[in-house]
């Protein structure tokens, strides 16, 4: 019997198929990997916010005025990179345990695509501005990166909780 996904498949089979999966099946069976995993995913979560947070401060004006935000974008860009890593690795595994119900979760698709749209912009547009911040210094673009990654990272955030707390 073949346990690789089907040559052809809607998106519901391959998130039955990703339940089913080893990992899937085993994170369900134990009564401690889920929480294990997850305390790693909001460890993750907490860092990347409190890099997202200094960063969308400093480029609106506030928090760390006494630092260029080029250089928080550098010091911040280790933390940010890491701990998205972290987070959808272990939200992948988390996933597993459960693909079919967040399927027909309607804060599952909230999360992804607030994710998508987070993890895009900040790692382009974002990262743009805060390394011309000279250049744009007095400009009404870095408040406006700012907003709109915050709104993009607290769509994220709703989205995870809205999952955790239906």
């Amino acid at each position: 019997m073949r346990k690789g996904p089907p040559e052809t498949m809607s998106l519901l089979d391959f998130f039955t198929w990703c339940e089913a999966s080893s990992i899937g099946e085993a994170i369900r069976a134990s009564k401690w990997l889920f929480p294990f995993i997850e305390c790693f995913h909001l460890l993750a979560l907490a860092i990347l916010g409190g890099a997202v947070l200094i960063v969308n401060l400093r480029l609106i004006g506030l928090g760390v005025t006494s630092a260029p935000v080029a250089q928080l974008w550098r010091d911040a860009l280790p933390f940010l990179k890491m701990s998205t890593a972290v987070a959808i690795a272990s939200g992948l595994l988390l996933f597993t345990s459960e693909a079919t119900k967040l399927y027909y979760h309607e804060a599952f698709w909230v999360k992804m695509i607030s994710l998508l749209l987070a993890v895009l912009f900040t790692f382009t547009v974002q990262k743009r501005t805060a390394l011309a911040d000279e250049a744009m210094a007095g400009s009404i673009q870095p408040k406006l990166v700012a907003i709109v990654s915050l709104i993009f990272w607290t769509g994220v955030g709703i989205g995870g909780r809205w999952i955790g707390f239906s």
